[in-house]
């Protein structure tokens, strides 16, 4: 295969502005941090942020302290089972949420977009309440774009019809099937506003899944097809963006030729420089191999996960900490993990170690990035780099990824260039906003 993904453009509107079509999966929790969605932005491509934990994000890098007045605040009921009582401030999503799009606005640089990435299973103990504070805030900044995900999203447009950029504004939804689709603007047409590009999220992708643990009885060009194909029938013309299981520019070709607009990508960018993950987490990706990726049913939001099975957060049976955190609690101050570790408890005989299997303290463990979510293809990152003389891999550059999926042809994979040679370990390469 000749064609490179250069060859193709990616425009939102028929007379618009046209991009690289290559768009950055918005993994949460500061994994497609402010840094990464930039260089995606700066080279020509959609770069995502997510709002996932957002003032746990702030509290990281912009010295906030959301968390801790949302601890302190409900500290009395730490030992309670009942979370019902525990709700954020909406004031304090609003203003994390502002702090966290208009810092990364103002950095951008270069013809590409931002998007934020907002999920609907996201609760946070009010559904509509936080998630129409979330979505209004990111508008309120300047966000290009949001990308509705995690849910199906039949009531979000309605949530924010009066919004000035409501029309103005670049909104998507991840979909994974024709049905979720036709269920979305049949549910949201009242609003008479169409989104801007749909997203086809098949079952290779990293993290929550939008399908069943049959998941391996679907392929991701045959739902893509049969989107293409409903929405020629429809007599609509939305971009369509698959996602899942793309490693490399001949593969994202394969779907542009088929009749998508761009493509999704996430995995590779996982181990960059400018990724969130910490330096050692990245080496986790680049060791595992086939055998290490499972999709199980551990996390709280009631949708399979694909994960590594060293994820320390499996099995493990910390306290649910919702005063501090308390993501995903439902309107009823209800999650499955505060279940699942009562149950623990009750079981586990005095002085022995609690030890949670079935479920996960979903927002502990991804604040402290211990839940190793990844793409189907996470055991192919080593074909992309070089095997440093410590054993570790060499990091990249999202700027040298990026390109890789531009320029290249016939599959190939470029690799970075050496490093020095008085360079024998991995350096430490975060960077805060």
């Amino acid at each position: 295969m000749n064609r490179r993904l250069d060859d193709y453009r990616l425009r939102f509107d028929p007379k618009g502005p046209e991009f690289v079509p290559l768009m950055l999966g918005g993994m949460g929790v500061d994994i497609s941090n402010t840094q990464l969605a930039l260089e995606f932005a700066r080279l020509g491509g959609i770069g995502h942020i997510s709002d996932a934990m957002v003032p746990t994000i702030t509290d990281r890098h912009y010295d906030t302290e959301f968390t801790k007045e949302k601890l302190k605040k409900y500290r009395h009921n730490m030992e309670n089972q009942d979370k019902s009582a525990v709700k954020f401030d909406l004031g304090m999503i609003a203003e994390a949420q502002r702090l966290h799009v208009e810092t990364t606005m103002n950095a951008k640089r270069g013809p590409g977009l931002i998007f934020i990435n907002c999920m609907e299973k996201l609760t946070m103990g009010a559904p509509k309440e936080t998630l129409k504070v979330r979505l209004e805030a990111a508008l309120d900044a300047g966000i290009d774009g949001i990308t509705l995900s995690a849910g199906l999203h039949l009531g979000t447009f309605s949530l924010i019809e009066d919004h000035p950029r409501f029309r103005h504004a670049k909104i998507g939804i991840i979909v994974s099937s024709v049905r979720a689709l036709a269920l979305f603007l049949k549910k949201n047409a009242r609003t008479d506003r169409l989104p801007d590009y749909v997203v086809v999220e098949g079952p290779l992708a990293g993290g929550h899944l939008g399908f069943g643990l049959d998941w391996s009885r679907y392929d991701l060009k045959t739902i893509t097809v049969e989107i293409l194909q409903y929405l020629a029938e429809n007599h609509l013309t939305l971009p369509v963006i698959p996602a899942g299981g793309i490693f490399t520019g001949s593969d994202a070709v394969e779907y542009l030729e088929l009749g998508a607009a761009a493509v999704q990508v996430a995995t590779r960018f996982t181990v960059t420089r400018e990724c969130g993950l910490p330096d050692e987490v990245k080496q986790e990706y680049f060791k595992a191999e086939p055998e290490d990726v499972e999709v199980n049913t551990i996390s709280p939001t009631g949708y399979p996960m694909r994960m590594l099975k060293s994820s320390p957060a499996i099995g493990s049976g910390i306290r649910p900490n919702c005063e501090a955190y308390g993501y995903l609690l439902d309107a009823n101050g209800h999650c499955a993990y505060i279940d699942a570790y009562y149950r623990a408890v009750a079981a586990t005989p005095p002085g022995e170690p609690v030890r949670v299997w079935d479920k996960t303290c979903l927002c502990t463990h991804m604040r402290n990035f211990k839940v190793w979510t990844c793409g189907h293809t996470v055991s192919r990152l080593k074909e992309t780099t070089r095997r440093l003389p410590d054993g570790t891999y060499q990091l990249l550059t999202a700027e040298h990824v990026f390109k890789d999926y531009q320029f290249s042809t016939d599959h190939t994979i470029a690799l970075p260039d050496p490093l020095p040679a008085a360079e024998t370990a991995t350096p430490s390469l975060l960077t805060e906003a």
